[in-house]
């Protein structure tokens, strides 16, 4: 009895001593949350009690814009996992010799800034680009059009699919592979059932990521593919074209349209990858 006494008035002592710190910390995570959040908050908060947002979401150059982000993203989205899902599967499954470059490769556009990004497909696949100038002889051009936004957007998100799946599968447990090949299983079924199964999480939350930032791509699509009203012009690019032309309320509106269906994307992952937690804990 005596031992437990002492026990419990340290335990006293020591969280008397370390309250000060955990209020320390709670201000400075109040403060970094403030920060973060504020600036969205009074964005969105603008655009609702200003009456603009419904306005925006309802006029025809916002419509335009939206519609053009949604299909070429969706294309963006298509290109990152036909090519990102094998370049990851052998980043994760395969040693090989230059592989840290190859991983450097990958990652590259995640720190390049968006207007060294738009430069570098100019001079890629512009018009006398290494690629571009074949393609031109061939009657193709891809600078400002459609076609370049797609491309900007893919060069940009890929890296988040790749990065993501690639941990996806250096997390599946090859034995459970090895004994479904034992059971009988066929490789496309170990493959199907066992490998993108078990990495589903982390597929699915790379490609929302991916997703997301090509919904939000800026400055490489406007170095490369310009900001043509109708062809060219994302969501992004309309709110920077607004601003610049002195619509400040109807640039607010589109922004908030933007911010908003970030935000809610950024929650659904989060709450999928909750939901698959669940079902795997239950499942075992």
């Amino acid at each position: 009895m005596i031992a437990d006494r002492v026990a419990a008035r340290r335990v006293t002592l020591v969280r008397r001593r370390i309250a000060p710190w955990r209020a320390g910390v709670a201000i400075i995570v109040a403060l970094a949350l403030l920060f973060l959040a504020l600036p969205v908050v009074a964005l969105v908060a603008r655009a609702v009690l200003d009456g603009t947002i419904s306005a925006a979401a309802a006029s025809g150059p916002v419509l335009q814009a939206l519609a053009l982000s949604l299909a070429t993203t969706a294309v963006s989205l298509v290109l990152t996992l036909v090519f990102g899902l094998p370049l990851a599967w052998v980043l994760a499954r395969r040693s090989f010799r230059g592989a840290a470059i190859v991983e450097a490769l990958v990652d590259l556009p995640i720190v390049l800034p968006p207007s060294v990004a738009g430069l570098a497909l100019l001079l890629a696949f512009g018009r006398e680009g290494i690629i571009g100038h074949a393609l031109a002889g061939a009657g193709i051009s891809l600078p400002f059009t459609t076609a370049a936004v797609v491309l900007a957007q893919s060069f940009v998100a890929a890296p988040f699919f790749v990065r993501s799946a690639r941990t996806g599968f250096a997390g599946v447990d090859r034995s459970v592979e090895d004994a479904a090949r034992v059971d009988g299983a066929s490789e496309v079924q170990v493959v199907r059932h066992i490998t993108l199964a078990l990495a589903r999480p982390a597929l699915a939350a790379g490609l929302v990521m991916s997703w997301a930032r090509s919904l939000g791509e800026f400055g490489a699509t406007i170095m490369f593919a310009g900001n043509i009203a109708g062809l060219t012009q994302t969501l992004p690019l309309l709110v920077y074209a607004q601003f610049e032309g002195g619509s400040l309320d109807a640039s607010i509106a589109a922004a908030a349209i933007l911010a908003l269906a970030a935000f809610c994307v950024l929650v659904a992952v989060r709450v999928l990858r909750w939901g698959w937690a669940l079902d795997a804990r239950v499942a075992a």
